[in-house]
Formats: C-alpha cells, structure tokens, sequence
C-alpha cells in the first residue's frame, strides 16, 4: 500500500478557509489534509478535513480594512495566541510532508518565525493593480516558500526576478465561488435581478438596513428581483426586524433555500449558494470581501458603501483593483440608490463595468494548476 502524503493546510480568515476547503475537497485519495483554521470556528472545513492547532477569535475577525483594527485585536489579547500558535508550526515541520498557506503575508511570517521553508504559498489577494511586491515580501517569501501561486503574471514574474518559483495560474476564487441547492432562476419575473451581500462581520445587519431603504428609493417599475447571500451566524429574522419587512420561511425542500422576506418588497434568501444568485443577477449591492471579489470577477458591477472607519490606504487599493466596476458610495440610501437607479436603466454602463471586472479580476482554473502541484 502507497504511503498516503500528510498536506496541513493554514488560512487565516472566512474566505481562506472557503478555499482551503475547496482545494482540500479535490485532492486525490493518496493525501492526507489537515486544516489550521487560525481564526475563527473553522466550519469550512466540516466533514472535509480535521481541524488542528491552536485558534482565536478577534474583534476585527482578521479583517485590517478597518482604522484601529489591529489595536482592538491587541487590547483583545492578540498577542497572547503568537506563542501558541508558532509553537504548534515548529512541531509541524516534522509532522507534515508539506505546508499550504493561504491568504496575505501574515501566516507566511508566522511560519518564518517559527523556523519553517518550504512551504506553497497561495497569493489568494493581491493583483497586481494595487501594487506589486516590496523588497522586504521578496526576501520574506524567498526565505519561507519553495512554491508560490499568484494572481497574475507581472506578480509571478516580479517573484522569479528575485529567485523565487512562482507561477501565475488564475485566480483560485473563481474557482472556489460556493454553489448550493438553489433554483434563483424560479424566482425571476422581472427584467433585472440585483443580489446584496450585506457582509459576514459586525455592520452586517446596519449595511442591509442602509441597502433595503435605497431599494425603496427604486421607483416600483424600476425595481428589480432581489437576491439576499445570507453569511454564516446571519439570521433572516434580525434581517426582517430591521428593514420592516416579514419573514417567510423555505416553502421548497432546497438545502440552501433561507425563505423570504416580504412586504412592500420582496427578497430571496440564500446560503452557500453565492455562484446561484450571482448567476441569476445583474448588478451586485456588496459590503463583503471574497465574495466582492468574485461577484466582480464573475461580472456583476457591485455598489459599496464606504466604511466610516475603513483606511484610506485600504479604499486606495480595493479601488485601484477595481477601477470601474465597482462604485464606492457613502453609506446612506440615496447614495447606493442614484448609482443603481442609473445602472438598472443603462444596459451599455452595465456591459461596460461588467467586462472590467471580468478582465482585472482573473480566470478560473488555478485549482487544477495548485491540486497538480500538490500531487507531485
């Protein structure tokens, strides 16, 4: 019988962990993986890989967008869980036949720190468009990986001029868009379909509020069917507490069917069934961050609200990324309504913001490219 390789793969928030799966669930049966879900409960990954290591839960849940992010992380006790977490990666490099980090640069120097080369390194966020990579990743990344998968091919190719192995394969969260048991299609009646992703983290239930009075703005023939992507821990009843509307539950047998809220406007409700809506949909309302990602990548223009406490360097590099496919607004209705009012009536603007998503965005199948990797 073959030895059956040992993989451990590391992510550091909710989109991380929804690829990690994703790539986890396709490996052949010769290999073995471990998931070490650093933030959160890590409920990616169940029934698709045994959770190990030590993880913490963080007031900013991993996200840096935020002005005084890391400082709430900090008096949170942050710095408690580096010792924890570093000493269970040393232990790790005997333990596995190879390290798969995910994400930003972050768990790329927690591995440094603990002693650890060699590991595959998925870029899973940067592009490109923003910025390439300063001196100081190089030296890091050539230090910790022996393999590294990018976004796009000047990123590889800035990584090769400095030695390291990279390649550009696509962008993997294409390939990793969640698709449930959803018919979106059966609720369609009207001309345009326009889906919110409120978010997956504390403003969730203020950025759907904002969205459902802008909707309301919508003069009634203007308006379109309406999609709601419900994340993880939001539930449809505080949904409808806050907008005035009435909870409906599934009335179809559809494992991601969430019901519906209805009143002076109808909103169908999904889980895991991100790639159902978006597919049935024209124009996305979007406060979340993988999942913007893949709504532009999938051509949908998106409408985002500005976050009172988000960084300017943070809004200066989603936005150079973007560039015209998505639409940053002030967080009130009428600012998310005039720009959606303008799209549901412009099929040419639309077009337009659609195929720049698609083009900055990036390709499906990096997946393919990552598993052959990994099977080697």
């Amino acid at each position: 019988m073959s030895h059956q390789r040992r993989l451990l793969f590391v992510s550091n928030g909710i989109g991380e962990d929804s690829i990690a799966a994703a790539i986890i669930r396709k490996l052949p049966a010769t290999i073995k993986a471990d998931a070490y879900p650093t933030l959160g409960d890590g409920s990616a990954f169940l029934g698709i890989a045994e959770l190990v290591g030590p993880r913490t839960s963080l007031a900013s849940k991993g996200s840096r967008a935020y002005r005084g992010a890391l400082w709430r992380d900090i008096r949170g006790g942050v710095l408690g869980t580096i010792g924890p977490s570093l000493s269970f990666l040393r232990a790790a490099r005997t333990a596995y036949d190879r390290i798969v980090v995910i994400g930003d640069l972050t768990m790329v120097t927690a591995c440094r720190l603990a002693g650890l080369s060699g590991i595959t390194y998925i870029d899973v966020y940067r592009s490109g468009f923003e910025r390439s990579y300063w001196g100081v990743e190089k030296a890091l990344i050539a230090r910790t990986a022996a393999k590294v998968f990018c976004r796009s091919e000047a990123l590889a190719t800035s990584l090769r001029t400095s030695g390291i192995d990279a390649v550009a394969a696509g962008n993997v969260m294409m390939d990793t868009i969640p698709y449930g048991d959803y018919d979106a299609g059966a609720h369609r009646s009207r001309l345009l379909a326009v889906t919110l992703l409120p978010g997956s983290r504390d403003t969730t239930i203020d950025n759907f509020r904002i969205h459902v009075a802008a909707l309301r703005l919508i003069p009634p023939p203007l308006r379109p069917d309406l999609f709601v992507a419900l994340s993880s821990g939001v539930e449809p009843e505080a949904l409808a507490s806050i907008s005035g509307l009435s909870f409906v539950p599934p009335r179809t047998d559809q494992s991601a069917d969430a019901g519906t809220l209805t009143g002076d406007l109808t909103l169908n409700l999904a889980r895991a069934a991100l790639g159902n809506l978006l597919e049935a949909s024209d124009i996305a309302l979007s406060q979340a961050g993988t999942a913007t990602i893949q709504t532009v990548g999938m051509g949908k223009p998106v409408i985002t609200m500005r976050a009172r406490r988000n960084r300017d360097a943070r809004i200066r590099g989603i936005s150079a990324l973007y560039g015209e496919a998505r639409i940053l607004v002030d967080a009130n209705p009428e600012a998310v309504a005039e720009p959606l009012r303008r799209m549901l009536t412009d099929p040419a603007d639309r077009a337009r913001r659609s195929a720049i998503g698609r083009e900055r965005i990036g390709t499906r199948g990096a997946i393919a490219t990552i598993i052959a990797e990994l099977s080697r």
